[in-house]
């Protein structure tokens, strides 16, 4: 039930991300640290919607790996 409701939530920010971006096509400029770019707003949002579930994910994976990591170290072994 929890994966259910958690894939329910993704799609829905997602859906609502697309559509945010899709609902305005003015062109914004990025200023990196050693670059500049102009893209619209839509690009911006799945760009960095993207960049934020990429970076959930690994976060998520390193946690459990620590946390694993931890348990083993914890437990005695004979």
């Amino acid at each position: 039930m929890r994966l259910y409701i958690t894939l329910f939530l993704l799609l829905f920010f997602i859906l609502i991300a697309f559509i945010f971006g899709s609902q305005n096509d003015q062109i914004i400029t990025l200023n990196y640290l050693i670059a500049r770019s102009e893209i619209t707003v839509a690009e911006a949002v799945s760009i960095f919607s993207a960049l934020g579930f990429i970076i959930g994910i690994l976060v998520t994976i390193v946690w459990r790996l620590v946390r694993k990591g931890k348990k083993a170290l914890s437990t005695p072994q004979q």
